[in-house]
């Protein structure tokens, strides 16, 4: 997929910030694939533009809702029954890479029971059922600067991988 960013758009988010940075990346290849990530355009991205959208999705709906809103909307094939951790894990994100793991783990127990269509009460009620989860939430939400650190890093080292500078 050809990703173009303007090196004046890549100085300008560097200067806001690290999450305005990741930001770029994440919305310019966003773009090029018409707004989302599908089963349909998955193909047409590379490893790392892949691993990047993941990363952000998983931003989204951890800090959101924990790993349970994560799941329950539909993500926990993405995440655990595709190589997302060892992606990470290649990026340098070795911690993060484990809380995915312990996350696949509880996942594999509660999953299904989490993914079922209900009412808003009773995903609510969830968070009380599947409290062995609370625990990896917290540890995103404290780590969540460093890992979102150690992505803008890859994505600064790897840069190509990403997108063209134009």
């Amino acid at each position: 997929m050809d990703v173009r960013i303007a090196s004046s758009d890549i100085e300008k988010a560097a200067t806001e910030g690290l999450d305005e940075f990741v930001t770029l990346f994440v919305k310019a290849i966003k773009d090029a694939i018409g707004g989302e990530l599908t089963s349909e355009n998955i193909g047409e991205l590379n490893a790392d533009q892949v691993t990047l959208l993941g990363y952000s999705i998983l931003h989204e709906e951890v800090m959101d809702g924990g790993f349970i809103q994560l799941i329950h909307n539909g993500y926990g094939p993405f995440f655990f029954r595709n190589p997302f951790a060892r992606a990470i894990g290649e990026w340098g994100l070795a911690d993060l890479k484990r809380l995915i793991r312990k996350a696949h783990d509880l996942y594999r127990k509660y999953g299904e029971d989490i993914e079922h269509d209900c009412t808003d009460e009773e995903f609510m009620q969830m968070f009380e059922h599947y409290p062995a989860f609370d625990d990896l939430d917290d540890s995103f939400v404290e780590n969540e600067e460093l890992w979102t650190s150690q992505v803008a890093y890859y994505i600064d080292e790897n840069i190509n991988n990403f997108a063209t500078v134009i």
